[in-house]
């Protein structure tokens, strides 16, 4: 059931209305059922995936919490990560894995690797790395194990963020359950507003900008110049607005609810460096990368070719976690080589800026935000493209000025006014640019356009009207959620 289509517009009022009218000892069973409806809503053998990662989780960390013998207690929670693991090598990897033993040992006919044509659960990425989470907070007695299962179940399949996150650690979302929640209208209104922009975001900008870049991603050979690198810059806004949006939505619909999700960015365009982008990118998965990867790794508390090591493996695995794929790989190995270069060359490009007398300038906050946005885009056509031989077309074509490349040609089959499409594309990057700035507080906006209700009143009513006369009606998986 996702977020952009007819049937969770229906499934959401009801269940906020059941929830508001229940009384509190019985709404997290109400959440729950919903939650699992939700889901099933995609296949019903779903729940027996996340209901098993769900006994998993609550079993292992109880029993770990249980146990004071140092190597039981390792042991129990080794298990508990390989069993989740495994589950999401099963689904996920298994194949890919396969792929690669057949490429390396195609001429030993003693083992055949197998093929598994398992349809792959909505959203199994995100709950894992939750369950994950959890369980190596009880071990390391951070939280105290959830005693009550169905509260715990409630806690991994919540349906506003169990698709595509955010990865809601346990600390800060499962004592939400327990508070007794009363209807603020506040609250409700706050959280529809960022409904309606993340929709906005959703079915106006990405949706739309979809168009192009699939036209030219799919085809790299029948385009060059600045076809592609409009392409590449449309699928930068794509990706972000396509996430965002959905993260949007979520916490906005959490909050009608009375429960606050993790913030999952904050304006990651506007970094002056890769590591501040991913300060701001996808935070709640960085943070788990950093708290659960990368710390225990060593850090930057090692000698400096391990503090590169560690950061390059953090990367690459962060590529591996969103797919099966060598693009995947590669996308998430390129930032972790941008992250160790920039690390390596602080020391000269500090003395350069120093020599330019830039330090503390407005040219090396847009020379730097510009140069990260550059190899920030450069990288998405990796993740984008189908497959690596595709990446390289892209790239190679990317360079190819001296072909005819008609720069409108991929809005063909979403309209005949082409040049008009082109303008809106810009004009709505352009709008999104401005929101990015004004919160970044690089571009504040006058306090009477912020404090004047029938200005902002004026704004939602312009969003919900560009929603349904602009929005590009197809229902188009947000990208994540194939994640």
């Amino acid at each position: 059931m996702p977020f952009n289509s007819f049937q969770f517009f229906l499934f959401l009022p009801l269940v906020l209305a059941a929830y508001l009218g229940l009384p509190h000892r019985h709404r997290w069973a109400l959440l729950l059922i919903a939650s699992y409806g939700f889901y099933a809503a995609w296949s019903p053998s779903f729940l027996i995936w996340i209901a098993l990662s769900t006994l998993i989780g609550y079993v292992l960390a109880r029993l770990i919490a249980q146990t004071s013998h140092r190597r039981w207690r390792k042991g129990l929670l080794v298990s508990s990560i390989a069993a989740n693991l495994s589950l999401l090598f099963a689904f996920k990897y298994v194949n890919f894995a396969s792929d690669i033993w057949r490429a390396l040992f195609d001429r030993a006919p003693a083992f055949d690797a197998p093929v598994l044509n398992l349809l792959l659960p909505v959203g199994i990425s995100f709950y894992t790395f939750q369950a994950i989470g959890y369980t190596i907070d009880v071990y390391r007695a951070r939280i105290a194990p959830e005693k009550h299962l169905g509260i715990f179940a409630l806690y991994v399949s919540f349906f506003p963020k169990l698709v595509a996150g955010p990865i809601e650690r346990a600390e800060h979302l499962l004592p939400q359950f327990r508070r007794k929640h009363t209807f603020e209208a506040s609250r409700v209104f706050s959280g529809l507003r960022l409904v309606l922009w993340g929709m906005f975001k959703k079915v106006v900008i990405a949706d739309r900008l979809a168009v192009y870049v699939n036209a030219v991603y799919t085809h790299p050979l029948d385009y060059a110049g600045w076809t592609i690198i409009t392409a590449t810059l449309f699928c930068a806004a794509q990706i972000y607005s396509d996430f965002s949006g959905y993260s949007d939505i979520a916490v906005g619909v959490a909050r009608m609810f009375g429960f606050d999700l993790i913030e999952n960015f904050q304006q990651p365009y506007c970094a002056s460096s890769v590591s501040e982008f991913w300060r701001r990118w996808h935070i709640s998965l960085s943070s788990w990368f950093r708290d659960y990867l990368y710390i225990p790794l060593g850090g930057n508390r090692v000698p400096r070719w391990r503090w590169y090591l560690n950061l390059f493996i953090v990367f690459l695995v962060s590529g591996f976690w969103h797919g099966a794929n060598w693009t995947f790989v590669l996308w998430g190995a390129l930032h972790g080589i941008y992250v160790v270069l920039e690390v390596w060359s602080k020391k000269a490009r500090d003395t350069v800026v120093r020599r330019l007398h830039i330090e503390h300038t407005a040219v090396r906050m847009v020379l730097s935000t510009a140069a990260t946005f550059i190899l920030v885009s450069f990288a998405w056509i990796f993740f984008q493209a189908r497959s690596v031989s595709y990446a390289l077309l892209l790239i190679r074509n990317l360079c190819r000025f001296d072909v005819a490349s008609d720069i409108y040609a991929p809005w063909t089959g979403l309209t005949d006014a082409l040049g008009l499409e082109m303008a809106l594309a810009w004009g709505l990057i352009g709008l999104l640019t401005l929101v990015h700035l004004g919160r970044d507080g690089r571009l504040p906006l006058p306090s009477f356009v912020v404090e004047t209700p029938w200005i902002r009143w004026i704004a939602y009513l312009f969003v919900a009207l560009a929603i349904v006369n602009l929005g590009v009606a197809n229902e188009r998986p947000f990208i994540y959620a194939g994640f």
